[in-house]
This record gives C-alpha cells, structure tokens and sequence, in this order.
C-alpha cells in the first residue's frame, strides 16, 4: 500500500512538473509573440514617420526653388533636423545637396569612357589620399564593354575569379553602395570616399556652392589646397557672388562650363526611433524647373 502511495505521489509531481513546463513554454512564446507584434507595430509606425519628414522636406524644397535662384549652405534646406520628440521616441534627420559631389556617372558618356571626368575622379581619389586607380576600376565597372582599360581596370574576367564569383554591371550605377563591390574596395577606403560621390541620372554638373572641399579640388590640377581654403572661406554660407569670375582663373574653360549655383538633386537621410525600434530611411529628390520635387529612390538602412 505505501509503495503504491509513493508511486502515485511520484506520478502526480512529474505530472505538475510536466505541466508547469509546458504553461511557462507557453508563456514565454505568448510573451515572444506580443513583442514581436510591438517590434512590427513600432516599424511601421517609424516608417510612416520617416514618409512624413519625407513630405515636409519636399514641400520645403519646392518652396527654396520659389525664394531663391541658388542653392547653399545657408539655406533652410541645409538645416540639419535636431531629435524631435515624438510619441515613444524622436526622430532627426538632414538634407543634402547631391550635386555638392562627383557623379561617378559622368566617367562614361554613351559607349566611351570620358576622359575629362576620368581625370576629375582621379584627383579626387588624390585629394581624399585614396589609390587614384579606383577611377579606371569603376569607370569598367559602369561601361558597357568587356574590354580591360589600361593601365587600371577589372572586367568580368576577374570578377569572375572571385569567390562567390560575380560580374560587372556594365551599366550606370543606381546606388554607390554598387561600388563596395569592385576589385580592391574595403570599407575603410568606401566610408572615407562616400561623403564626396553620388550616382545620379545622367550627367550633371557640380554646385560649387555646397562642393566639398575634395571635391572642388579635383576640378583642376592647378587647384591648391591654399585655393580650396580661400574658396570655403569665400563662399561662406551663402555661396559665391559671382562663380564665372571667381574659378576662370582656377579651371580649364570646359570645366567652367560644369560648375553650377543650384542643385536639382537632393537626398533626406532620416533617422526614426520609437522605444526600441530604430528605422534609418533616405530618400533620393530631383526637383524639376518648376518646383515639382519627385522622390526617384529611396531605401531602409544603409551599409
């Protein structure tokens, strides 16, 4: 008798253990599931926030193009947002003039690699203390053919090499992040050259107004760095008075012809936080002639 009463003791804590396992293995993934439904709930509520900032930027660019025929630094656009609170977090963000750097678009022109673009790249590359033979690299990277420029290019044929292989684009870039992926990029040299590059449609020309530094140095191998201080200096915060009189006699005539006081492309980085949830949105403008100012790219993240 007692052993049958030690026996059924026995089974009646292995069945409370047994069911005490399972009511916390369902409270945890109870627990599990509310929070990953406030992770979602919390994203999307940061998108839309970051799809609101987007709107206002839009409508802030469409009304400088109104007040002002130039583009700079001084210019309520240029503004960075400071963290604003928002219900369960903040959000902050900053807009930037894209044509303030070097499209690396511009390097081919049709089915040719242009020459004078290529050069720009190369005293850029320069100028940041960067190996200037990424200009080749990339320029093969965007142009059609398969043929290997000289004395710096890559080309499928080494590409191909590469574990996991992969190819060229042979096209124009969308995104610079495409140029993490060509022969001899790391992340260092790729973080110090992305502030100063874009990929933008066609080709464009450069706002002197909102150039850095390395960027307007890499207008002319004449330009200094005692040159690019003065023109910093000049331009202030709200940019030169007179561009054509200012660089004539710093750049060749045909780069003159590239230099411009307003912008038609423009990106919002945005960055939204709602309790733990962290959204980083960008989003890409081109502002038409009118004023129409017409998202062309956006993205979640970055790298």
């Amino acid at each position: 008798m007692n052993r049958q009463k030690g026996v059924a003791l026995i089974t009646a804590m292995l069945i409370t253990a047994l069911v005490a396992s399972v009511a916390l293995g369902l409270a945890w993934d109870s627990a599990l599931d509310v929070r990953r439904t406030m992770v979602l709930l919390h994203r999307d509520q940061a998108a839309h926030v970051a799809m609101g900032a987007e709107s206002w930027v839009q409508t802030i660019l469409t009304q400088d193009l109104q007040d002002s025929e130039t583009d700079h630094l001084g210019e309520v656009w240029a503004t960075e947002l400071p963290g604003l609170p928002i219900e369960g977090g903040e959000v902050f963000g900053a807009v930037e003039d894209l044509q303030g750097r070097f499209n690396v678009n511009n390097l081919v022109d049709g089915d040719e690699v242009d020459e004078e673009a290529l050069d720009q790249f190369r005293r850029l590359l320069e100028a940041l203390g960067i190996d200037p033979r990424f200009a080749g690299i990339t320029a093969d990277w965007i142009d059609p053919d398969q043929e290997v420029s000289f004395p710096d290019g890559a080309e499928d044929t080494l590409y191909s090499t590469q574990i996991p292989p992969y190819r060229t684009a042979d096209r124009p870039i969308a995104d610079i992040s495409e140029l993490a992926a060509i022969d001899g990029m790391d992340k260092q040299t790729f973080d110090l050259l992305r502030p100063h590059i874009v990929a933008l449609p066609g080709r464009t020309g450069i706002n002197v107004n909102t150039a850095t530094p390395a960027v307007l140095q890499s207008l002319s191998d004449s330009m200094t760095a005692g040159d690019v201080e003065r023109l910093v200096q000049e331009r202030a915060d709200l940019g030169f008075t007179d561009v054509v009189n200012t660089f004539s006699s710093l750049v060749e005539p045909e780069v003159l012809n590239e230099l411009l006081e307003s912008s038609e492309f423009f990106q919002l980085k945005v960055s939204v936080r709602i309790d733990t949830v962290r959204v980083t949105y960008s989003t890409t403008f081109q502002r038409g002639p009118r004023g129409d100012v017409v998202p062309i790219l956006r993205s979640f993240g970055s790298i």
